[in-house]
């Protein structure tokens, strides 16, 4: 297990942003994971865990505390039924199943982070989600000081949203296990409209895997998801805000919002997301709320690829990223009486 004192957080996140920890320990097997806990625990030590780094916010003044960072490899396939550990690299382990030729994660190619991190957030994208095969989570459950497997229905899934994330200090996930579909080389239905189009057949049909898996990177490249360390649009989280769920009550609000400020003839993007509830589309409402692409002109600005990512341009600090996060959602919740919520953790701030 690799230790450092004082050690700088920003280079192990997408933000570069962040001040640094008081101890930074690096674990490559489970056992050094679940060490590392036990002694944060024992001695009542704060604990971060890092994975990939793609969806922290960390504090310029950094963590008082261990940073653990999970340094794990395992890709283990086994028929149709994968197994990685929580250190594997998710996108390179989504290229490995296509190239097996196996379907389930193929459209959720070219997202930044670790395996270990999918089902915390209830990681998706272009219509696929990881709850869809997640069949086991094997985690260290620190109320317990014992390593547990959780079924997916234990995992609570729901949309960005997990048993993991709900109570983000009692698990630290260490391998997740997916059932995985054997479709002939074919992808599994699409259900994402905008894939669809790109590979032009309608929802609901197959594509080779490895055509689904590039027009996703496609798609994500255009939006600045996919990571590029000459590319600032890049420095980010991806999607900084979750789409909003409203209820039915709450979307007529809404609508009567959207109509009294852009005219009765712009409907506002409309999902079902259950009985009585409606997703909207937070980029949409981002954009009409007067925030364009590339909007700011500090060193933390919108993306000029795609209204959802707050980036840093090179020179930013973390509270250079709050200003700006604070001022859309100021501004979206004045527009049209919608508030944003975070997707990314943050560490030692808030918004």
């Amino acid at each position: 297990m690799q230790e450092l004192h004082d050690a700088p957080l920003a280079p192990l996140t997408t933000f570069r942003l962040g001040g640094p920890a008081t101890r930074l320990v690096t674990a490559t097997t489970d056992a050094e994971v679940i060490a590392a806990v036990r002694e944060a625990d024992a001695d009542g030590t704060p604990l971060l865990v890092i994975g990939g780094g793609s969806n922290l916010v960390i504090g310029d003044k950094g963590f008082e505390g261990t940073a653990l960072r999970i340094a794990t490899s395992g890709f283990e396939l086994t028929g149709t039924t994968l197994e990685l550990a929580a250190g594997e690299v998710w996108t390179d382990a989504v290229a490995r199943t296509v190239e097996a030729g196996l379907a389930g994660v193929e459209c959720l190619a070219g997202i930044p982070g670790s395996a270990g991190a999918t089902p915390i957030q209830n990681v998706g994208a272009y219509g696929q989600e990881v709850s869809s095969t997640i069949t086991e989570v094997i985690a260290y459950d620190r109320r317990a000081g014992e390593t547990v497997a959780l079924t997916a229905a234990e995992c609570a899934f729901s949309y960005r949203h997990s048993r993991f994330k709900a109570d983000p200090e009692r698990y630290v996930v260490l391998r997740v296990r997916f059932a995985l579909e054997d479709a002939d080389g074919l992808s599994a239905p699409l259900k994402y409209a905008e894939t669809a189009r790109a590979l032009g057949v309608e929802p609901g049909e197959r594509v080779p895997l490895a055509d689904a898996r590039e027009t996703v990177l496609k798609l994500r490249a255009g939006k600045g998801m996919v990571l590029d360390p000459e590319d600032h649009d890049t420095w980010s989280a991806g999607s900084f805000f979750t789409n909003p769920i409203l209820t039915d009550a709450d979307f007529a609000v809404f609508h009567a919002r959207v109509k009294e400020r852009l005219g009765d003839g712009v409907e506002p993007p409309a999902y079902p997301a259950g009985e009585g509830y409606t997703k909207t589309s937070a980029a949409w409402l981002i954009d009409k709320a007067g925030f364009a692409k590339g909007y700011g002109d500090g060193p933390a600005r919108i993306s000029t690829k795609h209204t959802l990512a707050l980036t840093n341009r090179g020179a930013a600090t973390t509270e250079d990223l709050l200003v700006l996060a604070r001022e859309v959602v100021a501004g979206v919740r004045e527009a049209f009486g919608v508030t944003l919520v975070n997707e990314p953790v943050t560490v030692g701030v808030s918004l």
